[in-house]
């Protein structure tokens, strides 16, 4: 093995970084557009973002990803510029150098491995290939090392060298300024997604009247399902399968809280608009994705009782990435005054989970799924189009006129 060490060091180094490099992509793509579906979610079990966007996706505040392309790249510079001539004493030592690096990485996928299959139950295809790189590198790095026990007394003597080399140094230098760059420039999802939910956009996109005919053309075609949702006399009914963790939701929230403040305001009544809970958490529903989505979904149930529940759904969408069952308890007490949140908690459980049933036997694969009269809207419409359906929905249901 010693002879390929090198190259295997370098193959491996490379495939981590890409990974890792791939994994932040993803990453800043789910801060910063929250209807972005990555190409690694393949199902509730195997999803990217279910682990990126855990508590286990940061550490410090800073993606864990970031931390992956740091170590990686600095492994790869220590590959080509340390290991030449391959077989070398130098080279030997080098490995060491790596090893000691693999040994602390390899602590650090160990962690995240069990928090990925044994705590949030789901598999991140990026993450998997960062550990088998990690893996490979400690196996490799260990069989290639000289003696390791004379690493201390050369640290000092080896940092001298790297500097005493314009192209190690440069290199060195680069890849500390490009670290340092990432960690500050690197979005965090709570910044995101707070500058997001404080702003209130319009629907400034109007339809052309060709194109408002051929959708309600297209709604008039489509079944409708009696959902068994009280509408308390409202002539439209808008029923929202949500999950207060789904980044998709959030972003509906935010593209439609102006219509619902229209509606509310200028047909007080008419429309009805419905949270119906479908959490993707094991504890009140078949998936695992997301930690808390069933403790937020109580919490709004009981400010509802104290009518603070919009307040308490904008301070969960605005918090998505740090929710926990603590946080959420916190900010229900101090936006609710709701202190009895653990003693509440299993008999409204219950309740989210018969809104959780009915989302299963309508087959909801996804949130958010609208249901607007009983019509189905699978995606998440641009807001023209869904200020358009509550229009005609109204329409429809005003009395003929002689």
């Amino acid at each position: 093995m010693k002879k390929h060490a090198r190259t295997l060091i370098l193959l491996l180094a490379a495939a981590g970084l890409m990974a890792s490099v791939a994994s932040l992509y993803v990453h800043y793509r789910l801060v910063a557009d929250p209807t972005y579906t990555s190409f690694c979610d393949v199902s509730e079990t195997v999803s990217c973002e279910a682990v990126m966007t855990s508590r286990f996706g940061y550490l410090f505040g800073v993606p864990v990803a970031a931390g992956g392309a740091i170590w990686s790249a600095a492994v790869l510079l220590l590959g080509v510029f340390g290991m030449r001539p391959a077989g070398s004493e130098k080279a030997g030592r080098v490995a060491g150098y790596i090893f000691v690096l693999s040994t602390i990485g390899l602590a650090g996928v160990l962690y995240l491995g069990y928090a990925s299959f044994f705590v949030l139950r789901q598999m991140c295809p990026l993450c998997l290939t960062m550990y088998v790189a990690v893996i490979g590198l400690f196996i490799v790095s260990g069989a290639a090392a000289s003696d390791l026990s004379a690493l201390p007394r050369r640290v000092g003597r080896d940092l001298q060298d790297v500097l005493a080399s314009p192209a190690t140094a440069a290199a060195a230098g680069g890849l500390l300024v490009a670290a340092i760059a990432l960690v500050l420039w690197f979005p965090t999802e709570q910044r995101a997604t707070a500058s997001v939910v404080s702003e209130v956009p319009a629907a400034t996109e109007v339809l052309s009247a060709e194109e408002a005919a051929q959708f309600e053309a297209w709604l008039a075609m489509q079944p409708r399902l009696d959902l068994g949702l009280p509408a308390e006399g409202a002539k439209v009914v808008v029923a929202k399968f949500n999950d207060f963790q789904c980044p998709a939701c959030r972003q509906a929230y935010v593209a439609y809280k102006s219509i619902q403040q229209k509606y509310e305001s200028e047909y007080p009544g008419q429309v009805a608009f419905l949270n119906v809970d479908y959490p993707l958490e094991s504890e009140c529903n078949t998936g695992g994705i997301h930690g808390a989505a069933c403790e937020a979904a109580v919490a709004v149930r009981l400010a509802r009782e104290k009518n603070r529940h919009r307040e308490m759904e904008a301070w969960l969408f605005d918090n998505q990435s740090t929710l926990t069952r603590d946080t959420v308890k916190t900010a229900l007490a101090d936006i609710a005054q709701v202190t009895d949140f653990d003693a509440k908690y299993p008999t409204v459980l219950n309740a989210v989970r018969s809104d959780a049933q009915l989302g299963q036997k309508l087959q909801i694969t996804g949130t958010p799924t609208f249901f607007i009269n009983g019509i189905r809207i699978a995606s998440t419409l641009r807001p023209s189009y869904f200020d358009a359906a509550i229009a005609y929905e109204l329409k429809r249901t005003q009395p003929a006129t002689q």
